[in-house]
């Protein structure tokens, strides 16, 4: 037994042993087959599902739906650079690439009751006692740490540290994200060598969500994600559920639909409209930001609306009026 386990009496080491929430899967998620592989087919197996929900949309010829479309669909065949095929292909090639990668990153990762979780949880006390006494004071923190450190300990290992975790990992995507792919338009070499490839597709639409150059998918993809995995620490099944929300969302930021009951477009100003102006000449030099929030394009000046565009055309106006006489 380590030293931070003897910490806790016998009642409270049976608390923590005999509970767990209801997300919880004591064997792998998926029977008979490893956590650390499902994790690279997860988000894999969402990107393709969410992609062919949308494309469904594309082709059921749904007179409602055209309310919705940020492009009529024949913009998608004569605006766009490279074939559906094409797209797929690529987007294959590359997910091919990352599961290869992550076959090597994940070897020998353990989840379930392979893991040590009274022992993690244990650990948690120490600073779970330092932030309650600085908040509460010694008298306070001392008498609820000893009628209930293990429901405190329970709460905070399976419910606060993952949820601070997944959204740590989303700010670290995101903000690598937002810098490299900044880079790649400002930088003329790496847009025309490498970015231009994603560019082909003038109108979004959600195969289309990965399709990139394979070093730049490498870079922006593969290297965020395990950035993000790395430096928060996270378990199998925590990065398995950051990464298959990850790819839900890139392929929804790139559907081509403007939902009103979207959760997703709901929930963050990082929708599909707002990348598609991204995609569009006048926005090219804005909203970087993908996938999750747009703070970095607030913060550093790079955020574009519609409303902006339609500003900057009436302003545009008055000159080109002059030049028509």
């Amino acid at each position: 037994m380590n030293a931070t386990v003897s910490m806790l009496t016998a009642q409270q080491r049976h608390y923590l042993s005999s509970n767990a929430p209801f997300y919880y899967m004591p064997d792998t998620v998926v029977p008979s087959f490893p956590d650390h592989y499902l994790s690279l087919a997860a988000p894999v197996i969402a990107y393709w599902i969410t992609a062919t929900s949308f494309h469904v949309l594309d082709i059921s010829g749904w007179r409602w739906l055209d309310k919705y479309r940020i492009h009529e669909s024949s913009e998608v065949k004569s605006r766009n650079l490279v074939t559906v095929g094409g797209v797929i292909k690529a987007v294959i090639f590359q997910q091919v690439i990352q599961t290869v990668l992550g076959l090597w990153w994940l070897d020998g990762a353990v989840s379930g009751d392979d893991v040590d979780h009274v022992g993690h949880m244990a650990n948690l006390l120490p600073l779970l006692s330092s932030i309650m006494h600085a908040a509460l004071g010694q008298s306070l923190a001392k008498q609820l740490l000893k009628d209930h450190a293990a429901e405190l300990l329970y709460a905070v290992y399976w419910w606060v540290v993952p949820v601070v975790k997944l959204f740590l990992g989303m700010f670290i995507i995101d903000t690598w994200q937002y810098f490299l792919h900044r880079a790649m338009h400002m930088n003329t070499y790496l847009y025309k060598k490498l970015h231009s490839v994603h560019h082909r597709l003038y109108v979004p639409y959600a195969f289309g969500a990965l399709y990139n150059h394979p070093i730049e998918g490498f870079l922006l993809d593969t290297v965020g994600a395990v950035l993000a995995e790395s430096v928060v620490c996270m378990s199998v099944r925590e990065a398995m559920l950051l990464f298959v929300i990850s790819s839900v969302k890139t392929v929804d930021d790139h559907c081509g639909y403007s939902l009103p009951w979207d959760p997703l477009q709901m929930l963050t100003g990082n929708t599909a409209d707002y990348h598609d102006i991204h995609h569009q000449v006048i926005g090219i030099k804005s909203n970087f930001a993908q996938p999750f929030f747009v703070h970095w394009d607030v913060i550093l000046g790079t955020r574009m609306t519609r409303e902006d565009i339609v500003a900057r055309r009436r302003r545009l106006q008055p000159s080109e009026d002059k030049k028509a006489e």
